[in-house]
Parts: C-alpha cells; sequence; structure tokens
C-alpha cells in the first residue's frame, strides 16, 4: 500500500513487539502475577489469554485486593488429531498446572482454565516435548486449522487431514520469539525480516480457516474467513475455495455483523498452498488496521465485492482463477456413535457437554485412551472421536463409560447433544452474561418443551448460546442462537440451516435467561401445527419470516 493508515491501539503494540518478544519477554520474570496491558495483548499470539476470576472481582475490589489473575491457554491443535500420548499428557497437565479441566473448543483445540503465572514457561516447555504448541492458537494471525476429523480410510479423507496440518505449518509466524521466552532457544541473531508472510504488524485481526468434506459440513465451512472444500471426482481434482466468513459483532456498532463466506474459486491441488497465501496477504494489506471492530476479512470483501476481491488474489499469484464449482451438502452432524471406518476397525465419536472435561468424563476418557492406545480427534461441535478400534474392544469400552456413569450416544436427548456454549463467566473478559454453566438447564428445559409438544421424534433444533455478541460458539447460523445483550438478556435468533448454509434473523431482543424457553414455546407451537413433513425447524423459521413469527406467536415488540 502507497499510504499509511493510521494504527489502532493495538496494531501499534505489534509493532512495538520486535516481532511477538517484549513486553512479555521481561515481564515473564518480573515478580507480578500478570502481564501488562501491552503484554496482554503479544500473548495472545503465544496462545495465551490473561483472565481473572469475575465471581469474586467485587468482593476482592471491597477488601482492597485487586483482580485474581489467570490464566487460559490454548493448544493448537490442526484438525484436532492427537496420538494416545499426546493426548494423555494433555491430561496430566490439567492437574498440575491447570484447574483440573480440559476444555474442547469449536476450533478442535484444547484450553486450559486457571493456569498460573508461573505455570506458563513449564507447561508450554512440557508441550514442546510432546510436539504440541500454544504458537498462534490466538492473536492477529491464522489461527488453528480445522478439519472434518472422521477417520473414514479412503485415500482422500486422509488426504485432507494432510493438507490441513502442511498448511498449518506453512502458515505458522517464523518470529524466533516463541522459541526464546518459552523454551529457552537462542536468541536471534537479527530481528529484522523475520516475518516474510505476516510482516512486522501481522494481520489486522484472527484469520480463521477450514476443511470441510464435500457433503460434510460438520466445520461450518461458511463461518470461516476461508473455507475450503475437495472437489473429488476418481480421485482428488481440486479444491473449492470460500472466503469472507466470521461471526463476530460489537452490540451498539451497526456496521458490524455476521456474513458467510463465498464462493471464490476452484483451484487444482498443486495451486491451493500459494492461492490461500495470497488471500492471506491481501488481508494482510488490505484489511482495515485503525478500527479493530472492523477489521476481518468479511469486511474487506464485503466492501470490495467479490470479484475485486478475486483480482486482487489474481494479482497476488500472477495467473487467472477458474469460477468455482457449485456444492451441495448433505449432512452437518459431528459423527457421534459408532462408525465403521472403512478398513475393518471402527470409530466411536463421545459426546461431551458444551467440550468441558471434568471428573469422572475426563476419567473415562484417561482410561479408554491407556488401555487401548487410541488415537483421538476432537470436533468442531466440542466432542471427541476415538479412533482405530478393533471391533472386540467396543462392549469394553462402553463398559467403561458406563462404569464412570458416562452418558453414551442415543441415551441422550438430541437437543441436548447438538447443543454448543462457549466458556463465558467468570474467566472471559468479553463475556456479557453466562453461557456454559447455564446452558445445561435452560437445553434441558428446552427438551422438556420438546417432549411435551410431542417434536422430540422429528428433526430437533440445533441451539448455540454465547455470553456476548463474538459468537465463538456459532450462535448465527443456528436454528435457535441466544447471543449475551446484558447481564442475564439474550437475543434469540432463528433461522440458521442445520446444514450451517444460512444465517439466523433476530427473533426477541433482550430476553431473560428464565423466559428463553417460555417465550421460544410459541414458534415451536407454531411449528408443530404447520411445518411441511420433514421441515427443520430451522427451515421453517426462514420459510415464514421473523416479523412473521413474531406476530403469529403474538410476541411482536
Amino acid at each position: 500500500m502507497t499510504d499509511t493508515p493510521r494504527l489502532s491501539k493495538v496494531e501499534q503494540i505489534k509493532l512495538a513487539s520486535r516481532h511477538l518478544r517484549g513486553p512479555v519477554d521481561h515481564e515473564l520474570h518480573d515478580g507480578n502475577d500478570h502481564f501488562s496491558d501491552e503484554g496482554y495483548q503479544i500473548l495472545k499470539f503465544h496462545g495465551i489469554y490473561q483472565q481473572d476470576n469475575r465471581d469474586v472481582r467485587k468482593a476482592r475490589k471491597a477488601r482492597g485486593l485487586g483482580p485474581e489473575y489467570s490464566f487460559m491457554i490454548r493448544v493448537a491443535i490442526p484438525g484436532g488429531r492427537l496420538s494416545p500420548e499426546q493426548y494423555l499428557t494433555l491430561d496430566r497437565l490439567a492437574d498440575e498446572l491447570g484447574n483440573t479441566t480440559l476444555r474442547f473448543t469449536t476450533r478442535q483445540a484444547i484450553q486450559y482454565h486457571g493456569v498460573r503465572k508461573g505455570g506458563l514457561k513449564p507447561l508450554i516447555r512440557t508441550l514442546n516435548r510432546h510436539l504440541l504448541t500454544t504458537l498462534s492458537a490466538c492473536g492477529d494471525v491464522v489461527r488453528n486449522i480445522v478439519a472434518c476429523p472422521a477417520p473414514f480410510v479412503d485415500r482422500q479423507r486422509i488426504e485432507l487431514m494432510q493438507y490441513a496440518k502442511v498448511l498449518s505449518d506453512r502458515l505458522k509466524p517464523k518470529t524466533r520469539a516463541y522459541y526464546e521466552i518459552w523454551l529457552d532457544g537462542e536468541k536471534a541473531a537479527s530481528l529484522e525480516e523475520d516475518e516474510p508472510l505476516y510482516g512486522t504488524t501481522y494481520l489486522p485481526r484472527k484469520f480463521k480457516i477450514a476443511f470441510a468434506f464435500p457433503g460434510d459440513n460438520c466445520v461450518d465451512v461458511y463461518t470461516q474467513d476461508i473455507g475450503i472444500v475437495p472437489w473429488i471426482e476418481e480421485g482428488l481434482q481440486g479444491f473449492t475455495i470460500l472466503v469472507g466468513g466470521g461471526l463476530g459483532q460489537s452490540h451498539g456498532v451497526k456496521e458490524t455483523h455476521p456474513a458467510l463466506a463465498k464462493p471464490l474459486t476452484t483451484v487444482a491441488p498443486a495451486q491451493l498452498f500459494e492461492v490461500v497465501e495470497a488471500i492471506v496477504k491481501v488481508q494482510r494489506d488490505h484489511g482495515r488496521r485503525d478500527d479493530r471492530k472492523l477489521a476481518r476479512m468479511k469486511y474487506l470483501v464485503e466492501s470490495w465485492g467479490i470479484e475485486r476481491f478475486k483480482a486482487e488474489v489474481e494479482r497476488y499469484v500472477g495467473y487467472t482463477l477458474p469460477e468455482p464449482r457449485p456444492l451441495t451438502w448433505l449432512s452437518a452432524d459431528d459423527h457421534l456413535g459408532w462408525h465403521e471406518q472403512g478398513d475393518g476397525r471402527l470409530f466411536f465419536g463421545l459426546f461431551v457437554e458444551n467440550g468441558r472435561v471434568r471428573d469422572h468424563l475426563r476419567a473415562a476418557i484417561r482410561e479408554v485412551v491407556q488401555r487401548f492406545d487410541l488415537e483421538v480427534r476432537l470436533t468442531p461441535q466440542q466432542n471427541i472421536l476415538f479412533v482405530n478400534i478393533q471391533p472386540a474392544d467396543r462392549s469394553a469400552i462402553e463398559a467403561i463409560f458406563r462404569r464412570y456413569d458416562v452418558a453414551l450416544p442415543g441415551t441422550i436427548p438430541l437437543v441436548v447433544q447438538n447443543a454448543l456454549a462457549c466458556p463465558a463467566l467468570p474467566t472471559c473478559g468479553l463475556a456479557i452474561t453466562e453461557s456454559e454453566r447455564v446452558m445445561p438447564q435452560v437445553i434441558r428445559d428446552m427438551n422438556a418443551l420438546l417432549d411435551r409438544l410431542g417434536l422430540h421424534d422429528g428433526p430437533v433444533p440445533h441451539v448455540r448460546m454465547t455470553g456476548c455478541p463474538n459468537g465463538c460458539a456459532r450462535p448465527y447460523t443456528a436454528e435457535i442462537g441466544l447471543v449475551g445483550r446484558s447481564l442475564n438478556s439474550y437475543t434469540i435468533y432463528l433461522g440458521g440451516s442445520p446444514l450451517g448454509t444460512r444465517l439466523g434473523e433476530v427473533y426477541l431482543d433482550n430476553v431473560k435467561r428464565e423466559e428463553i424457553v417460555s417465550r421460544l414455546e410459541p414458534v415451536l407451537l407454531l411449528y408443530q401445527r404447520e411445518r411441511n413433513p420433514g421441515e427443520s425447524f430451522g427451515d421453517f423459521c426462514h420459510r415464514l419470516g421473523s416479523a412473521t413469527l413474531q406476530h403469529l406467536a403474538g410476541q411482536n415488540e
């Protein structure tokens, strides 16, 4: 770019960080239990969020005490794929340095909560010994790359996981700061020109990439900055690339909104990496750096239009990109339960409510992985797959889960099994209200309503809740999205597609948590009476539209 735009405060902090070193490098050993605001911003690139316990803020302040600081550490796991040894190491660290829980995320990563400052370096050093990293799990870079985790053994699915891993490695920051600070690596001789892809200020905002398998949208591919879908006809022929998805928005900033990715092109396998890198570079050079609320690539694609954006990508790669091939989706389910892999072995998908692994569930997973030496894969819907299971071991594995009172797929109400929630309070600094801690009750109240209306046998709605409008649990593509609006109040979105191909619309605003289910009852009753055969709740709400639903349900506001 020829002109130099005004930089936001965070952009200035990145510029002054010496490729993500300062002030983390010296504040790590300054004797305080937390980092400065500048250090907090740079910590994110290292996969770390500084947090405090919001449940005790007021009480501590009344006693003249500052915040109770701790850290959330996110481990980047491309495609969610972990060896038995890696998973067991992650499990052990939850006791040694975390709060005794693991959190599976919607990007197939693992988060630790409650880590103290003195535990950061030992945790990262242990991860590194087991070929795991937190680098670029957060921050203004390409974050953990998501891929359909289902291990059906055919050549194309194996290649898909390999492509995700190679692309992840190519897009990692090249700075030596991570190794210097956390792993006592040798200091780089020069700090110049050490980021050929990202430059001195990295990307304007976080950047998300996902690989979907054809027809299988378990990764929510349209919610990504870049979505990648293989084209398979007698083998892998190419990849269709989507651009400009993203769900975050800010209350009170009308220009911000969720958006779905748009088809850009279909390229040959040999072109994939250079085209993806070119898209990242276009966002690097043209994304807004003056206003972080408008810095995601979706706003660049929207302001330019897809044709101008495509022309700019073509300028970076030096050739014309073909038109995208049409995509068809058949399912977006999370592969729970038992499945044949195709090689005589099985895989098993286990439901993990809101991705939180604790207590008896944690012990059961650990025993299964240890006893049967199983690779695991985390899913984009916060669950876990156990792969390469011998058929003779099926009964023994189920027996272990039953012994620990872990509910198996088939015994869990579908509306519960399909629900997602973000962590929110008490640790997330962006949370306006509750999510993970209240979702179990909300979703069971919803299930009771569905039972009462006789709606539990047909398609049941997907429900997702977040404690703020940033959309980490992807509520805007859900059939029912519950988005934190203010303390104990939510905006209800209806009409997303069960295939993840459509955004919902605002149905009601500022609904108290205790009233969510009762306010949804009239529209679910309409669905019971007036739906078409086989019509999903999301499709029904989209067909009628929010205004009509409000009128017919008697909830005009």
